[in-house]
């Protein structure tokens, strides 16, 4: 086979493919080189984010994923052009200009346009008609002959496989047909007019099941291809499927069978004509226009997967960076009615101190038992919080507790925790190992209190998809979807980094360069031998080698060890240059992190220490970061849980009144804040800011505590909406 190809496949090389993820992605080239080198030599996208700023020039973790992901796009993009031009090349049809359209291809629908024609097709009505030898009649249909009639031609093609004219006839259109929907050029304008001019219309079905009106609104629905919201086409999807309602794309069919019509005849007027315009209208109706749609649709459901995906892994992003209280002992209450509120007593590491149970509530209404019990546990243990889980009888555990604290004049306060993925957790053989003599409702208890003392550490146990924090998160692909979401919480776990003493094998597994099993051996070291003392013993954990150790030494704390460089994120590669700076400002080691530490830090100008030390800036800062707070925690910059003292029902809300919430989930189309009901209300994305904005997250994140106002109340659904811009 000749490789005549290859030079311009080779053209679209490694370099090519650079400079055009960085004029996608508004980088420099050299950050994109740098980035892939460092991956393609093994290196993480934590350990790259963190300690190899100087050559990525600061990129994060995100565009770090993204460039990889790019990257191994447009491979696959080179790999398909590669393939479709060799299976063009051995039919003996490759010419220059399909090896120049190919090249200029930069998505796979394109490639699979221009290959349609070649590819071996399945038993299709023009197979059929070609097997019969009816394809030499259809070309001589083409060339629009002004002298034969085609009823004439067609009798030379009679045999006992053709029985008459007609069949001739329609054999023929039928493999002009699939040459019409097979036109590279015509799916081509036929895609541009569907997605960029056409419109997304749904109408119900007859007899559908929809009894909860659930699907309402896309009953009668238009909305345009190119502005349609992406939660609106995961919606109309989960319609389609459950048979509530037809779908399809609305967009100039006549203009486009005009221009085929003219593109085929060419002006010339035959006898063949009425032929070719009725096959013609047959490949552009029955094949070509479905096939399209099917196409411009499914990318629409794979952009708006994209985005939920995206959505997704921010909300659980900062779910999981949510600020531990730390130093607080914690109450933890899974509400229940007729089992009762089972109640889990924790210290400040998360030590499991008592389980007990109340029933406040009916049928059982041992409301005085309860009050007593509440009352010994708060007067008899230094209780900071109550942490309420936000399941069956929340808010009427939440009216008790409020109720009993104002009664009493307590000092303790509660607040409302996310019980999604506690049940999932609480039946886990992490949990059974963990507490095996509790039950099911009591570890809940248990890591409803965990989750506000330290919330990754204990969500960190669940499967982020189970968290609850998505928009039609079930209907997204598994894979991509699992991808994605473990991507979130390495990056999580890594910019937290862990204390290597204390950390669970979760959170260990979870550290750049570690997998289940030297976390698991890193346990089994610690509890065999005892605390580790410095990082450098780490070298001598079964499984970790020069690299593994290289990617996560600097993600492993040691907090009460023998080296105090080793209480911070300081890589030990630089360990050299901090003993350097420390020395340059007359600082002793056991003195980071103390006031003098950081007053003589926090004085220097970042410039000149650059410049002293012939160091890149980026290692530099991070190092006077680490020296003036060694134990500095990533979360302490994002939100606490909202503490509260007092209920609040539907009945004392008015239009207009200014509330503190939480924003417990955001979605496409607005965002959902927890202002102590029963429900959580939604401000919808144009109630949030007076200018137009692109889309909730841009404003609120899982997590923010924010005032917010009454906009409406439905006292019927027992729903509020919201507004964040003050009345």
């Amino acid at each position: 086979m000749t490789s005549r190809f290859r030079s311009d496949q080779n053209m679209g090389g490694k370099m090519e493919q650079i400079a055009e993820i960085a004029k996608r992605l508004h980088l420099q080239q050299n950050q994109i080189q740098n980035t892939l080198t460092l991956l393609q030599e093994g290196n993480t996208v934590p350990f790259i984010a963190r300690y190899r700023k100087e050559m990525t020039k600061g990129l994060d973790e995100e565009q770090i994923r993204l460039i990889q992901e790019v990257y191994d796009y447009e491979i696959k993009i080179n790999k398909r052009k590669e393939d479709v031009l060799r299976l063009i090349e051995t039919q003996g049809k490759l010419t220059d200009e399909i090896i120049k359209q190919v090249n200029a291809c930069v998505k796979l629908s394109e490639i699979e346009d221009i290959y349609r024609p070649y590819q071996q097709k399945k038993k299709t009505r023009a197979t059929e008609a070609v097997s019969k030898g009816l394809e030499p009649f259809a070309k001589w249909i083409l060339t629009l002959p002004q002298v034969t009639s085609p009823e004439e031609e067609a009798s030379k093609f009679l045999s006992d496989k053709v029985q008459n004219i007609e069949e001739a006839l329609q054999g023929a259109m039928d493999i002009i047909a699939e040459i019409v929907s097979s036109d590279t050029e015509l799916r081509k304008r036929v895609r541009l007019s569907m997605s960029e001019y056409g419109s997304i219309k749904t109408s119900v079905k007859k007899n559908h099941s929809d009894e909860q009106k659930t699907y309402q609104m896309y009953y009668d629905f238009t909305d345009k291809t190119k502005y349609i919201a992406p939660h609106r086409i995961m919606a109309i999807e989960r319609a389609e499927k459950e048979k509530v309602i037809k779908v399809r794309i609305d967009f100039d069919q006549e203009r486009h069978l005009e221009w085929t019509k003219r593109k085929y005849t060419k002006g010339k007027h035959s006898p063949c004509n009425k032929y070719l315009d009725a096959a013609i209208e047959d490949g552009c109706k029955r094949l070509l226009f479905p096939s399209v749609e099917n196409e411009v649709r499914s990318e629409l459901i794979a952009e708006a997967h994209e985005k939920s995906i995206d959505i997704f892994s921010l909300n659980v992003e900062k779910l999981l960076l949510q600020t531990p209280m730390k130093n607080k002992m914690i109450l933890g209450l899974d509400p229940a009615f007729r089992t009762g509120c089972k109640l889990a007593l924790i210290d400040s590491t998360g030590k499991l101190i008592n389980i007990d149970v109340i029933y406040p509530h009916a049928p059982v209404n041992k409301i005085k038992e309860a009050s007593e019990k509440i009352l010994y546990y708060l007067t008899n243990y230094p209780i900071d919080i109550i942490a309420i889980g936000n399941g069956t009888a929340s808010r009427e555990s939440e009216q008790f507790i409020a109720e009993l604290i104002n009664k009493n004049h307590l000092t303790c306060s509660y607040t409302i925790v996310s019980e999604a993925g506690a049940s999932v957790y609480s039946a886990s053989e992490l949990a059974k190992k963990e507490f095996p003599d509790l039950q099911v409702e009591q570890r809940s208890a248990v890591s409803i209190a965990r989750r506000i003392l330290d919330p990754l550490a204990e969500l960190i146990k669940i499967n982020p998809k189970s968290i609850g924090v998505g928009q039609y998160q079930h209907d997204l692909p598994n894979a991509r979807l699992s991808e994605r979401l473990d991507f979130v919480v390495s990056k999580v776990v890594n910019r937290v980094g862990v204390n290597v003493n204390t950390a669970s094998q979760e959170l260990l597994s979870n550290i750049s360069g570690l997998s289940k099993t030297t976390a698991k051996e890193i346990i089994r070291v610690r509890e065999n031998e005892g605390q580790f003392k410095n990082r450098t013993q780490l070298k001598e954990v079964k499984g970790i080698g020069t690299k593994s150790y290289e990617q996560s030494i600097g993600f492993l704390r040691i907090e009460d060890g023998n080296n105090p460089l080793d209480r911070t994120s300081i890589h030990p590669e630089s360990y050299d240059l901090a003993l350097r700076i420390l020395q340059q400002n007359q600082i002793e080691k056991n003195e980071i992190g103390s006031p003098k530490c950081f007053e003589i830090m926090s004085s220097l100008h970042l410039a000149e220490v650059v410049s002293q030390f012939n160091h890149d800036r980026y290692t530099i800062e991070d190092i006077m970061k680490s020296l003036m707070e060694p134990l500095r925690d990533y979360r302490d910059e994002c939100v606490g849980p909202l503490l509260r003292k007092d209920i609040l029902s539907l009945e004392d809300l008015v239009r207009g009144m200014e509330l503190e919430g939480v924003v417990r989930n955001v979605v496409d189309f607005g965002a959902f804040i927890d202002i102590g009901l029963k429900n959580d209300g939604l401000a919808h994305i144009s109630k949030m800011r007076k200018e137009r904005i692109k889309h909730p997250s841009d404003v609120v994140q899982v997590g923010d505590i924010i005032k917010v106002w009454i906009d409406a109340i439905d006292h019927e659904r027992g729903k509020v909406q919201l507004s964040l811009i003050a009345d």
